[in-house]
């Protein structure tokens, strides 16, 4: 069967976005970007919120890359995406659909499927439902040295205790942390 994963970049603080809603600290170096287009390699889909949905919308109509830009690009407008919001009606993105379901139904229909690769999940409050529902796997945590006071939190409030079994961690340049997470059920 397959996983749910949530990967999410995060401050000290725990937050994806700052006051401001921008996260221009959380740019990584060229190794950590490499890291972050191999664990997109490793999904079968991604699950997105409308937020997240529109920053990522960014990959698919930027022409000025370096060449790992460019790797990621490739890989992620190939990727399946279903996005879930209450606003849109329909979108656009290179094979993105509405989610026509909650998010366990999507996530039960998903898993049910053949295919490779994971199931990831993106954005805070989508990642908090999921977690709620007890539906995800494996959280995968990317911690910049940096505290901004506020904003978007890695996950909204509202959420239970959930035990966690560390996999494996990695330093990189800059000081930023990657810690993998197993749920233990």
């Amino acid at each position: 069967m397959r996983s749910v994963t949530f990967s999410m970049s995060m401050s000290v603080d725990g937050y994806i976005a700052g006051p401001d809603g921008t996260f221009d600290w959380s740019e990584p170096d060229p190794e950590l970007f490499r890291f972050a287009t191999d664990e997109v390699r490793g999904l079968g889909v991604h699950l997105l919120g409308r937020r997240l949905y529109e920053t990522m919308l960014y990959w698919e109509s930027v022409t000025d890359l370096d060449a790992d830009e460019l790797v990621f690009a490739e890989l992620w407008n190939a990727l399946p995406k279903v996005v879930f919001s209450r606003t849109l009606t329909e979108v656009h993105g290179r094979n993105a659909r509405l989610a026509t379901g909650t998010v366990a139904e999507e996530i039960e229909r998903l898993r049910a499927e053949s295919g490779a690769g994971n199931i990831g999940v993106g954005g805070s409050g989508l990642a908090s439902e999921a977690a709620r529902l007890g539906l995800i796997d494996e959280y995968r945590v990317r911690t910049y040295p940096v505290v901004v006071g506020g904003g978007t939190p890695f996950f909204g409030k509202g959420g239970e205790r959930v035990d966690l079994e560390l996999l494996e961690t990695r330093q990189f340049n800059g000081g930023v942390t990657f810690s993998h997470f197993r749920v233990r059920r």
